[in-house]
């Protein structure tokens, strides 16, 4: 099937399978390997993208789901070089061990200060449930999302 969609700002058009998964077609099609693969099953949320603006498990949707729809991956967040200030924040609280769980949580996070931008605490943990780790814990990505919170440059979406 022929799909176009917008991915990290630019309109895409593919040719795929429709049964595959978002999450396949990222990172075997596309090269896009930021998007992790943990447990198949949506469950751990390593595999985080932003639908629309919302964070969804991309190992739990087909491609043709995201058909005339934006999809923002990690490698879509850097502009011009620079970080976006959620990235910047996760290194600067150490809220990254090995990295492999951190893309979706910093994709979650973007999508929750997006819409929230002076969250509380408990709307952090909300935004980031599901979201697991096992070798950060969470306290450093709470404050992570604090210290994304407070800056003054959060730039606008693509």
């Amino acid at each position: 099937m022929l799909l176009e969609f917008l991915l990290n700002g630019s309109k895409r058009s593919l040719d795929v399978e429709a049964g595959r998964t978002l999450l396949e077609v990222l990172r075997e099609d596309l090269g896009l390997t930021g998007t992790k693969y943990g447990c198949g099953e949506g469950d751990c949320r390593a595999c985080t993208v932003l639908i629309a603006g919302e964070p969804r498990p991309s190992c739990q949707l087909r491609i043709a789901s995201v058909k005339g729809l934006e999809v923002r991956t990690i490698e879509g967040l850097a502009a011009g070089g620079e970080l976006d200030p959620v990235q910047r924040a996760f290194i600067a609280a150490g809220a990254m061990q090995c990295g492999y769980c951190v893309p979706g949580m910093i994709l979650a996070a973007v999508s929750l200060l997006e819409k929230n931008p002076k969250p509380g605490d408990d709307d952090i943990v909300e935004a980031l449930n599901g979201n697991l780790c096992r070798c950060c814990g969470y306290v450093n990505v709470l404050k992570a999302v604090r210290i994304a919170a407070g800056a003054s440059e959060r730039r606008e979406k693509p």
